[in-house]
């Protein structure tokens, strides 16, 4: 039988980036959108506070953009401050890389394993899904799940007896299937 596990957010990832204002290198999400129009052309902005200090900083969305070449609907969602809007540009490659930001996720997100009913057999086929584009190792996905220590997920994965198509080791942030045998 395959049990589903999922990687889901509990709230916004941090942004990080360098404070200008003091030494801090997080930022979280205020929810807020800056939209600026002269004439025909739009800037748009996501307002990011700085974690240590509270001091603002935006990050590009739209930069002199013609007011026709952005949907209505986008623009509607900008200027009600769309929580969900945040949490997709957050997740959207091409902001952080505009930007040159990365995400922070420690602590914002949880491991959904359906429950302890998987602990006593002997093999189990577990199918982990990602909510959200969440960069996680999955040796800590599988030690978290199973009850193990990331050293014994290593060493069951050297014997054979845990087998993934995936790289163990690396942050991954898509799907993947493995079997443990234990």
């Amino acid at each position: 039988m395959l049990n589903t596990w999922v990687v889901a957010p509990t709230r916004l990832s941090r942004v990080r980036r360098r404070c200008h204002a003091c030494t801090s290198e997080r930022f979280r999400a205020s929810g807020k959108f800056r939209v600026n129009a002269n004439h025909k052309r739009i800037d748009a902005w996501l307002l990011v506070l700085c974690a240590e200090c509270g001091d603002t900083a935006k990050l590009t969305l739209l930069e002199r953009t013609n007011v026709r070449a952005v949907r209505p609907v986008l623009l509607d969602r900008l200027h009600d401050n769309d929580p969900a809007l945040t949490a997709e540009l957050l997740q959207d490659p091409a902001v952080l890389r505009r930007n040159r930001v990365a995400l922070d996720w420690d602590g914002a997100w949880r491991l959904d394993t359906g429950g302890p009913e998987h602990e006593d057999r002997e093999v189990i086929d577990v199918s982990v899904r990602f909510a959200a584009r969440i960069p996680v190792r999955p040796v800590r996905l599988v030690a978290e799940g199973c009850g193990l220590s990331r050293a014994e997920v290593g060493r069951l994965a050297e014997e054979g007896k845990l087998v993934a198509a995936v790289r163990l080791g690396a942050r991954l942030s898509s799907d993947f299937t493995f079997t443990l045998k234990r």
